[in-house]
């Protein structure tokens, strides 16, 4: 069933909207999928903070050029649906990694991070770094840990000096 042009123009603008907002693409094909999967697939993005959408393939390739964003021209062949992450790559990511996970009905084709087109591989390795709080707990420890170490390292020559006199003290009156 075709499409009006001022359907597509409003489709084509959605499309460039949600590109413009997020912070990784990830293009996956769905052929043969049941509705359902892609359901679970949806709610799953959905709760790391992204969007999963099918898209039609011309006007998405044209959203893509618009966008400055360049992907391999088989990346929109066969069945699309996009994977936008809005807040954090690296969980949406693993999101849809884990739930394509058994699924050989659905395939990673393409991604885009950073300005960088990924391929399924660059994908993968995507899903598998930390989410972003992680991460930044790591970093944060990382950070405290010489001023934990500056603060211990100050702190015990007093802790001796006070572990001698208390042991001082509690055999001082057993002496007298």
């Amino acid at each position: 069933m075709a499409i009006s042009k001022q359907r597509k123009d409003e489709v084509l603008a959605q499309y460039q909207d949600w590109l413009k907002r997020s912070q990784s693409v990830i293009l996956v094909e769905y052929t043969g999928s049941k509705m359902k999967v892609l359901d679970a697939l949806r709610a799953k993005i959905r709760d790391s903070g992204g969007e999963f959408h099918i898209v039609k393939n011309t006007l998405a390739k044209r959203a893509f050029v618009e966008s400055g964003i360049n992907l391999p021209d088989n990346a929109f062949e066969k069945s699309t649906a996009v994977s936008f992450a809005f807040s954090d790559p690296a969980s949406t990511a693993k999101a849809l990694a884990d739930a394509i996970k058994g699924n050989e009905l659905v395939k990673v084709k393409a991604g885009f991070l950073a300005g960088q087109a990924l391929n399924p591989v660059q994908v993968k390795s995507l899903a598998e770094m930390p989410p972003l709080p992680v991460m930044r707990a790591q970093l944060l420890g990382v950070l405290q840990a010489p001023a934990g170490k500056l603060v211990r390292t100050i702190a015990e020559p007093a802790r001796g000096l006070a572990a001698v006199v208390k042991a001082f003290s509690e055999n001082a009156p057993a002496a007298a």
